[in-house]
């Protein structure tokens, strides 16, 4: 090979190396790149394990507590939203050959495998629940099963991927910033995942703020059931 064809070839290898480190310190620089996106999906599960423990409480005791039921339900929304759109921007970034995500590397196989049975129960459990809000107690065939029997699949699926990513959450949480810092010394988009997991919350809270009034009808049923049996 010619010297002159070994130094072009030379010169493009660099000018290719170059051109994915700058679209790598870019994606990091402005996100934190797979570290930020992975320490803001850990924070919002917590958030989530946090809300869906209360939430398992007001159904053990769903007759005095239907409304909170309906109001952590509602607020959860939003950050369930969140954790999806997390996960969903890491699988676009790999399956779309970002290299800092392809280094990063997929979750394990069966946690991948797991996942579309995760998002549809998921979306199942929560838009039938909105539907039983609106329709109420008098119409809620056949929302209320769909509900429940879409929660027990909902719950087996969330468990195994919940385990999954347990033992690495803490360290998910301190997200290596090692590649990702900021000329200010702080983690690069630390402070707008805060903002986006904050605007989450405050969205979901929001969200079941303004639909308080259609409780109504299931407490008041609630009552009347109440009464009659006692």
């Amino acid at each position: 090979m010619s010297t002159t064809r070994r130094t072009a070839l030379s010169t493009r290898s660099a000018e290719t190396g170059r051109r994915e480190r700058l679209a790598v310190d870019s994606d990091i620089g402005t996100t934190g790149g797979p570290s930020g996106n992975e320490q803001l999906t850990a924070a919002t599960g917590v958030i989530l394990l946090v809300l869906l423990a209360a939430l398992g409480i007001t159904i053990l005791r769903i007759g005095q507590l239907t409304w909170l039921h309906f109001f952590l339900g509602l607020l959860l929304i939003g950050p369930v939203g969140l954790k999806m759109a997390s996960t969903g921007y890491r699988f676009t970034r790999f399956y779309t050959g970002t290299p800092a995500y392809v280094r990063k590397g997929p979750p394990e196989m069966w946690l991948r495998l797991l996942a579309p049975g995760v998002v549809l129960t998921t979306v199942v459990v929560f838009a039938s629940g909105v539907a039983l809000l609106f329709l109420g107690p008098t119409n809620r065939d056949p929302w209320f099963l769909i509900h429940k029997a879409s929660f027990i699949l909902w719950l087996g699926a969330t468990g195994l991927h919940v385990l999954g990513h347990l033992p690495g959450m803490a360290s998910s949480l301190r997200a290596p910033s090692l590649t990702g810092t900021s000329a200010r010394g702080g983690q690069a988009g630390g402070a707008g995942r805060l903002i986006v997991l904050a605007g989450a919350i405050v969205g979901g809270v929001v969200l079941a703020i303004v639909l308080i009034p259609d409780f109504a009808t299931w407490t008041a049923h609630q009552a009347l059931w109440q009464h009659h049996h006692h």
